[in-house]
């Protein structure tokens, strides 16, 4: 009986903490990628999801000829764990690089390199974490890559993982930036605490990330 009482209090906290947890970024939670967090303004993405994210002023993204993309980071550097290896890691970052040449394609030819009429695409992965579904999830920066643990007693054995970036848009021609962005998402549930996560698992959340991108860009253009 104190196990299944014990289980009711841990789902009625949870329900109350996730109940208030904001859907955007905390600044409490930026990685230190970013140069200048204090611009970041809560923000709708074109899908709809929240966002922290600053646009220059006035930019004008039709002097953009090409863009490129810069192989995407883990910031700050991680250390794998069993539940998520260095290879689901390697995996993240080789897709989100993927996605995100995949949709600004659709725009812009691909550079090889910065330079003059080139917007550069910065990104990193600042969180990755999985935590036992119907408890608060550690969604710790630096990277949280830690699982949270329950006994199975309380019958929660689902496990969540989310995943969270930051990333920079640069004018080749000087490398100011011109705007920045800073969003988390859900990745697909886990059976249970002892499943590892896999780069599979985040693969819809950078293609949600790579699509905004490019929409927002348009949305820019055609203005």
């Amino acid at each position: 009986m104190k196990l299944k009482s014990l289980a009711v209090s841990l789902c009625l906290t949870s329900l109350m903490l996730s109940g208030c947890a904001s859907k955007y970024v905390a600044p409490e939670q930026y990685s230190g990628f970013l140069k200048d967090y204090s611009v970041l303004k809560e923000d709708k993405s074109p899908s709809g999801a929240p966002v922290m994210r600053w646009i220059k002023p006035g930019i004008d993204v039709s002097q953009f000829t090409s863009v490129y993309v810069e192989p995407s980071q883990l910031f700050p550097q991680p250390q794998p764990t069993e539940k998520i290896p260095q290879s689901t890691l390697d995996g993240i970052t080789k897709y989100y690089d993927q996605a995100l040449q995949t949709q600004f394609s659709k725009a812009l030819p691909l550079a090889s390199a910065p330079g003059p009429g080139v917007l550069i695409v910065r990104p990193a992965i600042t969180a990755v974490s999985a935590s036992t579904k119907g408890l608060q999830p550690y969604e710790v920066i630096p990277i949280a890559l830690i699982a949270a643990g329950v006994s199975t007693a309380t019958g929660i054995r689902d496990q969540d993982t989310s995943i969270a970036t930051e990333a920079a848009f640069l004018n080749g021609n000087d490398g100011t930036v011109v705007a920045q962005v800073v969003r988390k998402g859900a990745g697909t549930e886990l059976d249970n605490s002892s499943q590892v996560m896999t780069a599979n698992d985040a693969k819809a959340v950078l293609d949600g990330w790579a699509q905004d991108m490019l929409k927002s860009f348009e949305q820019l253009k055609h203005k």
